[in-house]
């Protein structure tokens, strides 16, 4: 079957999300006041996407394409994510195949394997966003462990051993020990935190926001450490950045559209109620400097602003049209398309589907020439001036 389908994704409620964004992309009530946290749109068994073949019939979308390798979501951050880490492809398959010999269930809080796949990812911001991604460069990090009196004993550790020995130290030592040292640090900068003192910029604001969201009394999340230790990131909407295996990281405050490996592998150490697995995760972490690399793009001669990655999974890009513009082209893969902002009316020739707050999602097969135009579409009765954002998501290069 080929051609444009709608396409209804999952929603996952985890405890970190917002309220808001995600019910009114949906047009969902939300009076019970439930987590939005994640909206997937792909073929992950534990996600699988609906597409509209036929008036009320919807299949599953593997049906209509076959699997997807990679895994499409809107994320909305209200509070902040787990500092994680995600393994390469041959590490995944290796460890997806011994927990599966262990008799570990897909669906168990101590599984840290879902599937075979590595997974290398790619955001977009919708709002301002703030992350933390890779450790700082040696001078910056030096800096910090001087600067902070309660990290002045991890400067000879870093010095002599490098960020393998300063992580490891951290990671591994006594929960006791934790506590010892950053409850000092915290009860310094909670007050600042409390009278709105501290900024965004400043990573005593998130270590401070983390402990009164996961510390209990007598412990101290590890997690707070990486906060100093990692680089902190702000995105505008419509920046991008890319992270591979290894990378540790982790999502702080913000809205995005994130493009993956379809996979929901996550090694994770610390600010999180999830399951934590502190040796897997020193397994895999890149215990290196790393530059953040945000990506703020520049359309094409057609206006189609591509965020290159360094993996063939995957490729996203955006289109920015104005209301009544227009765009062609052609589906590469299976591609799925989202309207994140304004209206998109699409069509291939045959059928003709408005994608809009409600349904924003389509799936469109391999090889389909498509249109797409923004705004009321002719519709007198719909707003004009306003700008659409429709994202395109494939396996492969984009073409037109």
């Amino acid at each position: 079957m080929k051609g444009i389908f709608p396409l209804k994704g999952v929603i996952k409620h985890y405890d970190w999300g917002g309220f808001s964004l995600i019910p009114e992309m949906l047009l969902q009530e939300n009076q019970a006041h439930k987590p939005y946290a994640e909206y997937w749109m792909g073929t992950h068994p534990l996600g699988m996407g609906q597409v509209k073949t036929s008036g009320s019939n919807w299949s599953p979308a593997e049906d209509i394409c076959g699997p997807l390798p990679y895994l499409l979501k809107v994320l909305d951050v209200r509070d902040m994510l787990s500092i994680q880490v995600h393994p390469g492809r041959e590490e995944a398959e290796a460890a997806f195949a011994r927990e599966n010999e262990a008799g570990i269930p897909l669906d168990a809080p101590n599984r840290n394997y879902k599937d075979p796949n590595h997974k290398p990812e790619m955001m977009v911001a919708l709002s301002e966003f703030w992350l933390l991604h890779g450790f700082k460069p040696e001078k910056e990090l030096t800096d910090t462990l001087e600067k902070i009196p309660e990290l002045n004993r991890f400067l000879p550790v870093f010095l002599q051993g490098g960020y393998k020995a300063l992580y490891q130290q951290v990671m591994e030592m006594p929960s006791t020990e934790v506590h010892e040292i950053l409850a000092p640090l915290l009860e310094r900068i909670q007050p600042d935190y409390a009278a709105g003192r501290l900024d965004k910029s400043d990573p005593s604001y998130w270590a401070a926001k983390a402990a009164l969201h996961f510390n209990k009394t007598g412990v101290t999340d590890r997690g707070i450490f990486s906060v100093y230790f990692f680089n902190l990131v702000h995105l505008q909407p419509g920046q991008g950045i890319f992270q591979g295996a290894g990378v540790p990281h982790a999502y702080l405050e913000g809205a995005n559209v994130e493009l993956m490996a379809n996979s929901d592998n996550v090694l994770r150490g610390g600010l999180t109620s999830k399951h934590i697995d502190v040796q897997e995760l020193l397994r895999h972490v890149s215990c290196a400097a790393t530059r953040p690399a945000v990506i703020s793009p520049l359309p094409d001669e057609k206006g189609e602003y591509q965020y290159p990655v360094p993996v063939p999974d995957f490729r996203i890009s955006l289109f920015r049209l104005n209301d009544g513009a227009r765009i062609a082209f052609k589906a590469d893969g299976p591609e799925i398309l989202l309207c994140t902002k304004g209206k998109m009316y699409l069509t291939d020739g045959v059928s003709r589907i408005l994608l809009e707050p409600g349904f924003p999602a389509a799936l469109v097969t391999e090889g389909v020439q498509l249109s797409a135009e923004a705004g009321n579409g002719g519709d007198e009765k719909q707003p004009r001036g306003v700008e659409s954002l429709l994202f395109r998501a494939s396996g492969g290069i984009h073409k037109r």
